[in-house]
């Protein structure tokens, strides 16, 4: 028997949000149908970010940093910045450095902030938009950038013909959460039956959702 060749399934969201109805037991038969619809999955992408890793949205970034200038806005769909490094040079000369990130308040009890130097330190304030603090302040004496890697916010439905910014993995979870917001509105019968199968499909794809690299704990002897 042939198979068809093809690993490309994908869901428009004009069908997500047909799958969805069905499973309420409904149709979708008007624009407003299809507008509530669209809204609560940009409510779900938005919970979604609450849930913890999204790592199809973990990307690496640069920011260049400007000499004795400690502070900078990221980009608006910063959701939290994992880690950073300092990238001095270029080239065969390139080296980075690993920066170590601190809290709100140890940011705050610093004595001198803009104390010029080799940057050590990253605070990230979780403002809208995200705001970066570096500390000691870039010095003139080195060309530095703040190389990271930020989870960025899910996009939006925008067009009903739009495919969703999330991995294919996720397509099953996402079709049974939209299911469960509907029913809160239009079927509250099956809100319970829907909520128990959006979990069970999060927490299946959640699970393969993580980095695979091996990790060794050693332990610690004191004597």
């Amino acid at each position: 028997m042939a198979t068809s060749g093809s690993t490309t399934f994908n869901l428009e969201f004009d069908e997500v949000i047909e799958e969805a109805y069905e499973r309420c037991g409904l149709e979708s038969r008007t624009g407003y149908d299809m507008r509530t619809a669209r809204r609560s999955l940009d409510l779900m992408f938005a919970e979604w970010a609450n849930r913890g890793l999204n790592l199809w949205t973990i990307e690496q970034r640069s920011l260049a940093l400007v000499a004795s200038t400690p502070e900078y806005s990221l980009p608006d769909d910063t959701v939290n910045v994992v880690s950073a490094v300092l990238r001095t040079g270029t080239g065969s000369a390139q080296q980075d450095i690993t920066l170590d990130r601190i809290s709100q308040n140890e940011y705050l009890h610093l004595p001198d902030k803009l104390v010029p130097g080799r940057p050590a330190q990253f605070y990230v304030q979780r403002t809208v938009p995200a705001k970066l603090f570096i500390y000691p302040a870039p010095d003139t004496s080195v060309s530095y950038t703040f190389r990271y890697y930020v989870i960025r916010r899910i996009q939006d439905a925008g067009s009903y013909t739009n495919t969703a910014d999330i991995s294919f993995r996720f397509l099953p979870c996402m079709v049974a959460g939209l299911a469960y917001y509907i029913s809160l509105k239009k079927a509250p019968e099956r809100t319970m039956l829907l909520k128990q199968l959006y979990e069970e499909e999060f927490a299946r794809a959640a699970a393969e959702d993580r980095d695979t690299a091996s990790v060794f704990f050693v332990p610690q002897f004191s004597v």
